[in-house]
């Protein structure tokens, strides 16, 4: 529930709706439910209604798409913020509003989670065989390649599932990838995925194929293709021992976000992603400058207020 501070702002904001607007109730009912939930957010940080700003605003906002709301509902809950000090500022209760010039939800750009470093490596090394068998232990192997492959070329689910044999240049380090419409690029392979494919190859692809045979790299048991909801609950079953519920493409942010942050250009970030356009790829700049700034904080000897 909100303060009394924020109480009155709402209540006497909802009256003004009700009796000067004569908005419908279940109109009234969104205005409250949207603008409580931004004051909730800002009790939080100790804030009334009265004295947010703009970045309280954008911060809300960035925490909305960060929880998966989507664009419609926060464009709903923003166009509440809009009115609520639109009309404290004509009353004379606030002297700004601070939802002006925020950008519209179309035009908003979420920053892609990512696993921490320590988080990914625990990930990568999580799927052990559940038996000696050496069915379980092709599984266990052919699911440690995948995960490499994940994180070294940061491929979509829909490329790991249909890699190709024929793709995989293991020899030269790289391997092809059909991306979105069908364009191809070249991804570099690191040596732990060099490995671990080079082993899977060896002895964990055969005994998934049997006595069959498939284009596929990446097999089910009889040489059947994956499903994208396999690999999907392959990946949240990994990244249960890092304490996250990631998901495929949460590997694909973390292999350009940590590139970034050890100062890879973005020119080549793009091309390994595959982006069309490099405005899509700019957005783990503002991942990198998070790190650079905490870096900062910690170790520059002047960072911090005495």
């Amino acid at each position: 529930m909100p303060s009394d501070a924020n109480s009155r702002v709402l209540s006497a904001f909802l009256d003004y709706l009700k009796v000067e607007k004569g908005l419908a109730p279940l109109t009234v009912s969104a205005y409250t439910t949207d603008i409580g939930q931004f004051a909730e957010f800002l009790e939080e940080r100790k804030l009334t209604l009265a004295r947010a700003h703009r970045n309280e605003v954008r911060d809300f906002i960035q925490q909305l798409f960060s929880n998966g709301v989507d664009g419609r509902s926060v464009g709903r809950k923003l166009s509440a913020l809009r009115h609520l000090y639109r009309h404290l500022l004509i009353d004379g209760k606030v002297d700004h509003d601070p939802t002006l010039n925020i950008d519209s939800p179309k035009q908003w750009k979420v920053l892609p989670k990512a696993l921490a470093r320590v988080e990914m490596e625990k990930t990568l090394a999580a799927p052990q065989a559940g038996s000696d068998s050496k069915l379980a232990q092709a599984i266990a192997l052919r699911d440690r390649a995948m995960l490499e492959v994940f994180y070294a070329g940061a491929l979509r689910v829909s490329e790991i599932v249909n890699a190709k044999l024929e793709d995989l240049k293991l020899d030269a380090g790289y391997m092809l990838v059909r991306g979105k419409g069908d364009k191809e690029r070249v991804v570099p392979l690191g040596k732990s995925a060099q490995q671990v494919l080079s082993d899977y190859l060896a002895s964990a692809r055969g005994a998934l194929a049997g006595k069959r045979t498939s284009p596929h790299l990446f097999l089910a048991r009889g040489a059947h293709g994956l499903t994208r909801q396999r690999v999907w609950q392959m990946v949240k079953a990994a990244s249960l021992g890092a304490g996250r519920h990631a998901s495929p493409h949460m590997l694909r942010h973390s292999c350009a976000s940590h590139m970034v942050e050890n100062g890879a250009d973005l020119r080549t970030v793009q091309t390994i992603l595959g982006h069309s356009d490099i405005s899509t790829t700019q957005v783990y700049t503002h991942l990198a400058l998070d790190r650079l700034k905490t870096v900062y904080q910690k170790h520059h000897p002047r960072a911090k207020a005495k």
